[in-house]
């Protein structure tokens, strides 16, 4: 002690931080784990202390013209152990405010002495009811103000005035505190499903409450129905309250450490960190949603060409939904109810246009939730209309929608196994269903990317057959982890199953997603740990995954699982290594076409498989068994004459497969003769077998619908092809009134690549053009007239860009440079 006198404000130092009162606040929390009579008694040692620190100080030096007011949480009585202090100093007018410099500083000393983390201003009123655009936080904080000690009439000043500035100014704050949320909810990607929540910061937490409760203040003509919030207002001020008392400081983050010791509390019932998570995140998300309706409700456009934006949105609008202001509504709320199966018709609408639910759309979901789940539980053939939606450009979105609501149970009830299933790894940044939806966004966001590091991959989901297989795979490929078996691959696959049989989903595509999610941690595992350099490393993965087509789904499916991780997870390293694994397996698979030939039938297939000897082996993994069958039958049918033709649907388009008796220029003959019928050939087979008979298979659409139009067609073209294998058509003259692309439009430029390694006998040529009528038959043509045999054929067109694989041979020998060069020549002019 120096001897000094103490002051009032000293001789009541103890009635804070570490004083018996403050044991006795902690003691009375661990009882009952409730957060409100810890915040009530805080608040009440806190007006004691600034209270008596004010009449101590500043009171003391000036009577009159001075007033303090408690601000923020203070003002609102919900301060948490360790929350700041938040104190307005109230002064008459500017000259007062320079006078009271020291007496100030003496009062804030007393406070920091006595343990409380302050953080003041000073004000005169006329500032207060001043909007402050670099620091708006001081307008809004002051929405909590309540008078402590001083000259009244001060105070009395400012809570006049402010009537009127909330009035004239209510509406800008509100703008500005919008944008300030929205910033923070993308500082946590706009979702509240973290593994390690800042239960303040993050979305759901006890920032959104004040949000709401201060533009309910600013916009008082909207509604928020902040009575539902109470309980979780509850939970999550009692968590706020034990992370501080378990810190010894002002943390709020809920990290792994944190949940065991949340759990060990007498007052928690649930014992278990997993069940225990899953209700903060169950009443995070009544605060989030309540949240995002609050920013939908509030926000309006300043920008007269966003209006005008907006104005063309609305004008999507038709008979089932309105769109108003980017949201999308119900024009007839009760069709809900008496046709469950409405909801697929708004996911539809959401994924072909990318508008979200508003907040009265969302509402009416939850109602309808436990009918919408009776409904699809009775259904057997859900497939189609889930297929439909995960076609579209924004299905994440529509899927979301559904998470929101809880509607994606609803339809797929193994979905509940992840539901904000919390698993504690440092290298996860969500919880597993949170990470799901995630990496959907990520597949669904090359489609329209604008980052060149990505349109590799935004290439390869252009291209893919059904990208829809792409994005149910990655719906279940965690959902085994509910069930901590140590491998959940192989329980996601049982589940997946599960589902796929219940929604009447074809036994091929079941096929196809149970790979993926089999093997969706194949080409992640590889690309990190063994030798991509390594001729090895090629023909394992080729093994494994059999088909271009599923490495390019495995390719999609391993960039969104590890962009999903967390956002710096996909370095430009792993995106480097993964096309790397992409290109090296893609060389081996193609490779094989001509490579490796089928010598000896497989036990499985019938004797008269014969047919398929000497075909490429890959032929085996890219046709089911029962595809086999039918070509081989294609075959029998092909003998008294020497060409067979099959002509069915396909996928939204047809198939036309071809048996018939090799000779030069056959393959781009048939091309050209699908094309002179207004055909657009979009993929396309030719293998060629050990005694001279081909197989070849065109897929191809019909843009004008003439054969769906005129059914005499199917068989003119039949016909047409059957001349063809023959040698009794001439093509050229077919193809001369076929429609001729416009010579102005803009397209890439073509590339004619050669590899004379990937095979012993031939050369292969890979040419990558922008698609027009006829291209195909330009192309074969070219190889033809240049005195090349062509054994194999790969070609594969999306939308304007085809991608075309030929194995060559010129009598028997791979192609010389000089060969190479004048082929080369040919080609690019035919594209």
């Amino acid at each position: 002690m120096d001897g000094r006198i103490a002051s009032p404000a000293q001789k009541t130092s103890d009635l804070f931080r570490g004083s018996p009162a403050w044991a006795a606040i902690r003691e009375q929390f661990f009882a009952s784990g409730k957060a409100a009579p810890v915040q009530s008694s805080l608040t009440g040692l806190a007006d004691q202390r600034a209270i008596a620190a004010f009449q101590a100080t500043l009171a003391a030096a000036f009577p009159q013209g001075v007033a303090i007011c408690a601000v923020g949480g203070f003002g609102r009585r919900e301060l948490f152990p360790f929350s700041d202090i938040d104190i307005t100093v109230l002064v008459a007018d500017e000259n007062l405010a320079a006078h009271c410099k020291d007496p100030l500083s003496e009062f804030v000393r007393e406070l920091w002495d006595s343990g409380m983390r302050l953080s003041h201003s000073v004000r005169t009123p006329t500032e207060c009811v001043e909007v402050h655009e670099q620091n708006i936080e001081l307008n809004i904080s002051l929405l909590d103000r309540r008078f402590l000690a001083g000259d009244r009439e001060v105070f009395a000043k400012l809570d006049s005035r402010m009537p009127g500035f909330l009035a004239k100014q209510g509406h800008k704050l509100g703008r500005h505190l919008c944008q300030l949320t929205r910033v923070r909810h993308n500082k946590y990607h706009d979702t509240l499903y973290h593994l390690e929540p800042d239960v303040k910061e993050t979305p759901g937490g006890l920032r959104d409450l004040h949000f709401i409760n201060w533009l309910s203040r600013l916009a008082p003509e909207h509604r928020f129905e902040t009575h539902k919030l109470a309980p979780a207002t509850a939970f999550v001020s009692s968590l706020r309250c034990l992370l501080h008392y378990h810190a010894d400081r002002d943390r709020n983050v809920l990290d792994f450490e944190a949940q065991e010791y949340v759990v060990e509390q007498p007052f928690i019932q649930s014992k278990s960190v997993e069940n225990w998570m899953r209700e903060y995140f169950r009443n995070a998300r009544v605060i989030f949603s309540e949240a995002r309706r609050a920013l939908d409700a509030s926000e309006k456009s300043e920008n007269s060409l966003l209006e005008n934006f907006r104005d063309w949105r609305t004008r999507l609008s038709n008979s089932d939904f309105s769109v108003i202001r980017d949201r999308v509504f119900f024009r007839s709320p009760a069709r809900l109810e008496t046709g469950p199966s409405f909801v697929f018709t708004l996911l539809e609408f959401i994924g072909r246009h990318g508008l979200p639910a508003a907040a009265d759309t969302e509402r009416r979901l939850e109602t309808a939730r436990d009918a919408f789940a009776a409904w699809c539980a009775k259904q057997h053939a859900l497939w189609p209309r889930i297929k439909a939606v995960f076609a579209l450009p924004y299905a994440a979105m529509a899927l979301r929608t559904l998470q929101d609501t809880g509607c994606l149970g609803a339809i797929f009830p193994e979905w509940d196994n992840i539901g904000s299933l919390v698993v504690m790894d440092f290298y996860h940044r969500y919880t597993v269903d949170e990470h799901t939806l995630v990496t959907i966004e990520q597949v669904c966001g090359l489609r329209h990317n604008s980052d060149p590091k990505l349109q590799r991959l935004s290439d390869l989901l252009a291209e893919l057959d059904n990208p829809a297989l792409l994005l149910f795979s990655l719906l279940f490929h965690d959902v085994g982890k509910g069930a901590h078996s140590g491998d959940h691959s192989r329980v996601s696959v049982e589940l997946a199953q599960q589902a796929m049989a219940r929604i009447g989903m074809p036994e091929e595509e079941r096929e196809a997603v149970a790979f993926l999610i089999a093997q969706h941690l194949i080409l992640s595992d590889v690309m990190t740990t063994r030798d991509l350099s390594d001729p090895a490393t090629a023909r394992m993965l080729a093994d494994r995954v059999g088909t271009i087509e599923r490495l390019k789904q495995l390719t999609l499916l391993t960039y969104a699982d590890i962009s999903a991780v967390n956002p710096g997870a996909m370095t430009p390293w792993r995106l480097e290594q993964l096309w790397r694994t992409y290109r090296v397996t893609q060389q081996e698979l193609t490779r094989e076409l001509e490579t490796q030939r089928i010598a000896e039938i497989p036990k499985e297939l019938p004797v008269r498989a014969d047919f398929i000897k000497g075909f490429p082996v890959r032929y085996l993994r890219t046709h089911s068994p029962s595809e086999i069958q039918a070509h081989v039958e294609l075959y029998e049918q092909s003998r008294p004459t020497g060409v067979a033709v099959e002509l069915g649907r396909s996928d939204g388009g047809y198939q036309l497969s071809i048996v018939a008796r090799d000779m030069p220029f056959l393959f781009a003959s048939f091309a050209g003769a699908i094309s002179s019928f207004g055909m657009d050939i979009l993929k396309a087979e030719a293998f060629a077998n050990a005694k001279g008979l081909v197989l070849d298979t065109f897929v191809f659409a019909d843009p004008r619908r003439n054969l769906e139009l005129n059914p005499p067609e199917t068989e003119r073209l039949k016909d047409l092809i059957r001349k063809v294998a023959a040698g009794k058509a001439d093509v050229p003259q077919l193809l001369r009134n076929r429609v001729q692309p416009d010579p102005r439009r803009k397209s890439a430029p073509p590339t004619v690549q050669f590899d004379s390694d990937a095979c012993e006998t031939a050369t292969l040529v890979e040419i990558v053009a922008q698609d027009r009528p006829g291209l195909l038959y330009h192309l074969a043509s070219a190889f033809s007239s240049s005195g090349c045999n062509i054994d194999v054929v790969l070609i594969d067109t999306k939308g304007q860009r085809a991608i075309d694989v030929f194995y060559v041979a010129q009598q028997g020998k791979k192609l010389s440079p000089d060969q190479q060069a004048s082929l080369q020549e040919r080609l690019l002019a035919a594209c």
